[in-house]
């Protein structure tokens, strides 16, 4: 059993069916830093990994089975481990990001070669991204029209973990997860990932009971506000496979089904898995969109932002409160909330004319749901370059978005404490306050908490400029 992004017992198709009829099983995880290429895991999904392959392992121990860790290119340790053992079977789960596409259908090659059975199950999607298409059998580029088609799709009923897993007398050496570094030290950065964090299949499960008991019901209302615990937080353990869409569908489905005053909660929590399987769908059929604008015309766009602004939007130094709150709070706890995912990214790109590439690359290092496919096609809609996109006149005002969703200011205060004393009529604009309330805040703008480094209206005029020049080409489909 060839584990990847499935790190979980329960809903685990490949798992099931490598232990059907007593079979013996070896568990295998390799770490392959050469196969994804660019694309090998940041410092944040890293640490996650060190995490989840730790429970991985005890909750595989409890049921008779030992994780075995391997490093190196998957080709090579899966013939060595086969040989090894003289297994017969490999079992694994689909997935769907370009280079382990590729790599699957390398290493069937490689076992058809040598006699071994190659079985491949889907369980990180519920819907098979080759199976939904438009009435004339093209890709859907849009959101809705594919939520209607995939809604209306019956989605497979979750499985239970198997009771007992029996393995070889004799099984092939393992490495040490210390010894793969996985963790940094020197300096180690992670003490707030371990504040917000516990990786493992079954804190996954609690944190979705935990949403279903206590949001779901004001999901609509309350996921747009940073301030206050509004979302399920579910994206790195979805990310990992420490549980599965479909089990998150079903259940939240039964816990309102039999509730009217959660319906309007769980349409849109459902759609929110639904988004994340488009954007899967999207890079299944397109699978340059991490590199190359889904509309080409973003290809020429006058970039014209400065490496010293980059730096400031990465260190939440860019004198906007919202925007610095949110990119300390990706640096703290390698997560940021989804609507000042989009205040942020929206300021990079259409305030600091930064390519939404740079805005990627940063979050892919600091997040520690960094998942290819919801990266990409997040950040090419923001810009305006992607499927489905936002207008590229939509320009997010970070003051107004502060005032909005942040409304006491809670969640400014938390992550720039320096401007915490400012009251809350400033407290999205300190440039706005008088030297006095200033001074009794203890804040010196420029020293104690930098200027805007970007005028608004400026800004966005500039924006409104560049993007003018591609108009001509931006017909949307």
């Amino acid at each position: 059993m060839w584990f990847r992004q499935d790190l979980r017992l329960a809903d685990n198709p490949a798992l099931v069916h490598a232990c059907s009829s007593g079979n013996k099983v070896v568990a295998l995880f390799i770490l392959d830093d050469v196969s994804a290429a660019a694309w090998t895991m940041g410092s944040a999904s890293r640490w996650w990994l060190h995490h989840s392959l730790a429970s991985l392992a005890e909750d595989l121990d409890r049921r008779g089975a030992t994780l075995i860790l391997r490093r190196g290119s998957t080709r090579d340790v899966i013939k060595s481990v086969v040989a090894e053992t003289g297994a017969t079977r490999v079992f694994t789960s689909r997935c769907y990001e370009p280079w382990a596409r590729a790599l699957e259908t390398q290493v069937h090659d490689d076992l058809k070669a040598a006699g071994v059975t190659f079985k491949r199950f889907a369980g990180s999607l519920m819907f098979n991204p080759d199976w939904v298409r438009t009435k004339t059998n093209s890709a859907f580029k849009v959101f809705t029209p594919f939520w209607r088609a995939v809604s209306g799709t019956e989605v497979r009923t979750p499985i239970a973990a198997p009771d007992e897993i029996h393995q070889p007398a004799v099984l092939p050496r393992s490495e040490s997860l210390n010894a793969w570094d996985l963790l940094p030290t020197k300096p180690d950065w992670a003490g707030g990932l371990r504040d917000t964090w516990q990786p493992g299949e079954a804190q996954a499960v609690d944190r979705l009971d935990t949403f279903l008991d206590n949001a779901i019901g004001n999901y609509t209302d309350k996921r747009n506000r940073p301030d206050i615990v509004g979302t399920s937080r579910l994206s790195p353990y979805l990310h990992f496979g420490e549980i599965s869409p479909a089990t998150c569908w079903h259940r939240a489905r039964d816990i309102a089904k039999n509730d009217q005053k959660l319906s309007a909660g769980l349409e849109t929590f459902l759609k929110e898995l639904a988004w994340r399987e488009f954007s899967y769908y999207l890079l299944f059929h397109w699978p340059n969109m991490p590199e190359v604008s889904f509309r080409p015309e973003f290809e020429n766009f006058p970039w014209s932002g400065t490496d010293d602004q980059l730096r400031a939007w990465q260190s939440g130094q860019t004198g906007y409160p919202v925007v610095d709150a949110g990119m300390r709070e990706l640096w703290t706890t390698g997560w940021m909330h989804n609507r000042v995912r989009m205040v942020t990214a929206s300021f990079l790109i259409k305030h600091l004319l930064i390519s939404w590439r740079e805005g990627a690359a940063w979050f892919w290092d600091c997040l520690v749901d960094a998942d290819l496919a919801s990266n990409s096609a997040s950040w090419q809609w923001v810009a305006g370059s992607g499927a489905d996109a936002a207008p590229y006149f939509r320009i997010f005002n970070p003051q107004k978005q502060g005032e909005t969703f942040d409304p006491a200011g809670d969640y400014v205060r938390r992550w720039v404490p320096e401007i915490a004393k400012l009251p809350d009529k400033y407290l999205h604009a300190p440039w706005n306050a008088p030297p006095d309330i200033l001074a009794h805040a203890g804040i010196t703008l420029g020293k104690t908490y930098p200027r805007p480094i970007v005028d608004h209206t400026q800004a966005r005029a500039a924006a409104l400029a560049a993007f003018g020049t591609l108009k001509s080409g931006m017909a949307v489909e």
